[in-house]
């Protein structure tokens, strides 16, 4: 019973949030300087997500070229740059993670 009151709970307090802040948008106009910063906040956060990912292995940074998915990271940022491609990024991320991770295990 406690499981589904929580549920409940978090219900609403999500459905609130979310209302206050549509609610609040229509009654309030931005400054435009804040509009503009917002435009930066999906790729600040993306960035947030992602690159501790790349950089963190074992516990400490690793910013050897030996680092699979750094190495990954950089072809698919790249990749994005040049073709500003969501399908040839992943795909060149994927390939190269795919390639140094063969090359590695062969080695060893």
């Amino acid at each position: 019973m406690i499981v589904w009151v929580m549920i409940a709970l978090m219900i609403a307090v999500t459905f609130a949030e979310r209302y206050v802040m549509l609610e609040l948008a229509n009654r309030v106009t931005l400054p435009m300087w804040l509009l503009r910063s917002l435009r930066f906040v999906p790729a600040a956060l993306l960035t947030a997500i992602a690159v501790p990912n790349l950089i963190i292995r074992g516990g400490s940074v690793d910013l050897s070229p030996l680092n699979a998915r750094l190495l990954a990271g950089i072809v698919a940022a790249f990749v994005a740059w040049r073709t500003r491609n969501v399908i040839y990024t992943i795909g060149a991320g994927m390939l190269t993670i795919w390639v140094v991770t063969l090359l590695q295990a062969s080695q060893s």
